[in-house]
């Protein structure tokens, strides 16, 4: 491995995103971090990835619960 090559040995290390949105679900956080709710409540997070709704039908929100599965398509984020 040289300077500035990734662990893997494949290339230049990239920083990691903070946020990733993945497509008709949540959003991907990463990180020791405070998520503040619809009703302006604030929920903290000690986890390396946590998984924030985005369909609003969480059960457990602010944090996905897989709901955004059992929706239609057209319903998802």
């Amino acid at each position: 491995m040289t300077a500035g090559e990734g662990a893997d040995g494949r290339g230049p290390e990239r920083p990691r995103p903070d946020v990733v949105i993945c497509p008709g679900g949540p959003m991907l956080v990463f990180g020791d971090l405070v998520v503040e709710d619809a009703d302006g409540e604030q929920h903290r997070t000690h986890r390396p990835v946590s998984a924030v709704c985005r369909c609003g039908r969480s059960a457990s929100a602010p944090w996905c619960d897989g709901t955004h599965k059992a929706l239609p398509p057209k319903l998802r984020p």
